[in-house]
């Protein structure tokens, strides 16, 4: 009778482990670690309405106060770590303006932010409400909120004698206010700029833990408190509560997570490029087949690649590659907030000689406010050649006609579209939303590299956070384990049953 008794308690353990899934299996170590970590789903938003079209002038003047800066630049915790996920609302069109912003939580209790998403920069800081002259309106139709540092009580204030307040991997500079406060200061080209000190404070996220199971995670991050503010960041059209920075430096938000193993070091993204735009910004490695890695140049602040060549129709551009060689102002940066392209003079000039000499005889040439633009009467990609980015490490990325072209409009009763490659005007190139558009890339921090592959960015995607082995399914609350892990978990129930039984037994 024991010995039945052991059997029916044995099976039922079994059972019971394979049917919630703690038996031992075969996965990596980290598993315990990253498996049920947290996904974070932070939807972003446009920063101009879909039916606002702007002038190209327009989004190039933004474009120089970003590069600017890239110049210029220079509570509880969570015990495990996992994927942070962002569905990304937007358009890469250059004529609907593909802003992005998501919303944070910070503060206890905590406050939620609107913030602009920006891979330039590294820093996150948000308006505080001591700021003398923040806009308290925007013409994004969101609500502007203001950091109460007094009113949370998990706030705490970054000394001079901190660390962090002399970190040679700021990209701002450190001053000391009377009061002991580690005081930051960003200056645009423009004159605009913000200036304030270093928090620290609990930042707030949603753990995923399983099919509809969620958990309120938290983490305290160190991030800027803006207390003043000048040039276009006082304007209301386009006000958001701060700027939400993915950069390389150690006082990012993935730099700080993934350094105490809240997430992974690697972060993804995928843009939509069509009209209705969106996407997915992943805390993460998107694994999707067909990607191809280039290695970062090392000592850089910012994410920079070689590019060695650009091929169009199949012919490299007779450029000395010594064009892109990389330094403190020079090389080619891959930025998802700057919306245009830009290329060196030397480039850019042969780029576009070569693109209007493809098809001269097909389309007809016109010069719209100042812009090298095309007449067709049919699809682009039937008229214009594919172009092609060759960068370090064998890896190339291939564009397509709407890779840099954009639509401008109709024009005697023919569709207008416009090269959306421009001169820069610095020394340095700059890959925006328009090339980085329709693909999954990967910003492998570990091994120091960017990937990438071409992609349907409407779709779901899978997400990596032990080096491919375990996997998220983005955009699906749940954790997509495959039939083999499965079986390999029901397995080890049934010998830890046995074994439960034969102890039982001789008891």
């Amino acid at each position: 009778m024991r010995t039945l008794r052991s059997l029916m308690l044995a099976a039922a353990l079994a059972v019971a482990l394979a049917v919630t899934g703690f038996a031992a299996s075969p996965l990596p170590s980290a598993y315990a670690k990253y498996a049920a970590g947290p996904t974070k789903i932070l939807p972003l938003q446009r920063a101009f309405p879909l039916d606002e079209l702007v002038e190209l002038s327009e989004l190039r003047a933004r474009d120089r106060v970003r590069h600017a800066r890239i110049l210029l630049g220079g509570g509880r915790q969570s015990s495990v770590g996992g994927v942070v996920d962002f569905p990304v609302q937007g358009s890469s069109d250059p004529y609907l303006v593909g802003l992005y912003f998501t919303k944070v939580k910070l503060g206890s209790p905590p406050t939620e932010f609107n913030v602009q998403i920006d891979t330039g920069s590294d820093i996150l800081w948000v308006t505080c409400s001591s700021c003398s002259n923040c806009p308290h309106s925007s013409g994004l139709g969101i609500d502007l909120h203001f950091f109460d540092a007094p009113g949370s009580l998990t706030a705490g204030s970054v000394t001079c004698s901190d660390p962090i307040c002399s970190s040679v991997f700021q990209t701002t500079a450190a001053q000391c206010s009377e009061n002991n406060q580690c005081g930051y200061s960003f200056r645009y080209g423009d004159g605009s700029g913000t200036s304030g000190y270093y928090m620290t404070d609990t930042f707030y996220f949603d753990a995923i833990l399983g099919e509809s199971l969620v958990a309120n995670s938290s983490a305290p991050i160190v991030f800027g408190c803006s207390t003043y503010q000048s040039g276009d960041l006082t304007k209301s059209d386009k006000a958001v509560d701060g700027i939400f920075g993915f950069g390389k430096g150690k006082l990012s938000v993935v730099s700080q997570l993934s350094s105490r193993g809240i997430t992974p070091p690697v972060f993804s993204h995928c843009l939509k490029g069509d009209g209705s735009g969106g996407g997915v910004f992943v805390l993460g490695e998107i694994l999707v087949p067909g990607m191809v890695y280039s290695p970062l140049v090392p000592s850089q602040p910012h994410y920079n690649l070689n590019l060695l060549s650009i091929g169009v129709n199949g012919q490299m551009l007779p450029l000395d590659a010594a064009v892109f060689e990389a330094s403190n102002t020079r090389g080619t940066i891959v930025d998802t907030g700057t919306t245009l392209t830009y290329l060196v003079k030397e480039a850019y000039d042969l780029f576009l000689n070569a693109i209007s000499n493809s098809v001269s005889q097909l389309v007809t040439p016109i010069i719209s406010n100042g812009e090298q633009c095309y007449l067709v009467s049919t699809s682009i990609s039937d008229m214009f050649p594919s172009v092609s980015l060759n960068f370090a490490g064998g890896a190339s990325m291939m564009l397509r006609p709407q890779d840099y072209l954009f639509h401008y409009g109709i024009y005697d009763g023919a569709s207008m579209w416009c090269i959306g490659f421009q001169k820069a005007p610095e020394e340095q190139t700059i890959l925006g939303d328009l090339v980085l558009k329709d693909k999954v890339f990967v910003y492998d921090l570990a091994r120091q590299r960017i990937g990438w592959a071409n992609y349907d960015c409407s779709m779901s995607v899978n997400v990596s956070i032990t080096s491919g082995k375990d996997i998220v399914n983005s955009g699906q609350p749940c954790l997509n384990i495959s039939t083999r892990d499965i079986l390999i978990r029901l397995f080890f129930s049934i010998l830890f049953g046995l074994l439960l039984c034969i102890f039982f037994s001789l008891t």
